[in-house]
């Protein structure tokens, strides 16, 4: 059965989710996004998801056409409509259909579309053996130009990175601010572990990422200590264990850093902990999609 996609207010087959060469979100990435999961017949976080893209969508002045309650029940049903039960969810609004000009006020209409589709491991047996990372030259956007809070269609700056790690042989890439500060990978949130504390930068610099907020309180609760605090190469080179985090990826152990080995050069034993808990974490906590 074709994929159906939500596209204002409909449902059509993947083929015909269209929208205009005109639409702002193509021209010139102006919308936001979101990237959910939904296991085993649950939507983890739905409700922090759409906060998070509420106020991405405030922030660069985007009305969203749908009210929270409203979207949620569109993604549910999308869902629903799809037969899914475990998914990748992408809900998407765009500043809609306007003109060759920046001016967004010449898009008086938001496009809005929602895929959901099955996704697995995303790193396959990755997050058994560890992933390789490396530092990249390329700069994570300074929040006093493009805010990384935003989680906005334009993810050129990722895009780079990613392009970089992959001609490195990386499994993934590890940003760093205009600062020289840790920030964070081309998708995921960095966490360093030294001395059974974690450590991880402030989110200033980087997105406020559901998987993260998820990954500190499961942490706290099993008691280890969790600090926001500036990183360097240093800390990442000499970590005890390094672990990323985001929806995609979930959370997933680093284990070699630019040729360096993290720790034994095996996932480590706070990251393997969270791993877990968050896996039974998905299991029991999210909106029913009912």
């Amino acid at each position: 059965m074709e994929l159906l996609i939500y596209f204002n207010g409909k449902f059509v087959p993947k083929n015909e989710a269209r929208t205009s060469i005109y639409d702002h979100g193509f021209l010139y990435g102006d919308g936001v996004f979101e990237g959910i999961r939904a296991y085993d017949g649950r939507v983890f976080r739905l409700d922090e998801h759409l906060d998070r893209m509420y106020d991405s969508a405030k922030a660069i002045d985007l009305k969203i056409p749908l009210s929270k309650e409203e979207m949620k029940k569109a993604i549910v049903e999308t869902l629903k409509k799809n037969n899914l039960k475990d998914a990748y969810i992408r809900p998407i609004v765009s500043r809609g259909d306007g003109d060759l000009g920046l001016d967004p006020r010449k898009c008086p209409v938001p496009n809005i579309f929602i895929i959901t589709q099955e996704w697995g491991a995303m790193y396959g047996d990755l997050y058994e053996k560890g992933l390789t990372a490396v530092t990249v030259g390329i700069r994570r956007n300074a929040p006093e130009a493009l805010p990384p809070n935003i989680k906005s269609l334009n993810y050129l700056n990722n895009i780079l990175a990613k392009i970089e790690a992959n001609v490195k042989g990386g499994d993934e890439a590890i940003m760093i601010d205009v600062h020289g500060n840790i920030s964070e990978g081309s998708g995921d949130n960095i966490f360093v572990v030294k001395n059974h504390r974690i450590f991880t930068p402030p989110a200033m610099n980087n997105l406020r990422g559901i998987t993260r907020a998820a990954a500190i309180e499961l942490a706290l609760k099993e008691g280890i200590e969790v600090s926001e605090v500036n990183l360097g190469f240093f800390d990442i080179y000499t970590a005890d264990e390094v672990f990323v985090t985001g929806t995609a990826a979930e959370i997933a152990p680093v284990t070699k850093i630019d040729g360096r080995m993290i720790g034994d050069g095996k996932p480590g034993k706070i990251s393997r902990k969270l791993m877990s808990a968050f896996k039974e974490l998905t299991r029991i906590e999210g909106t029913p999609i009912v």
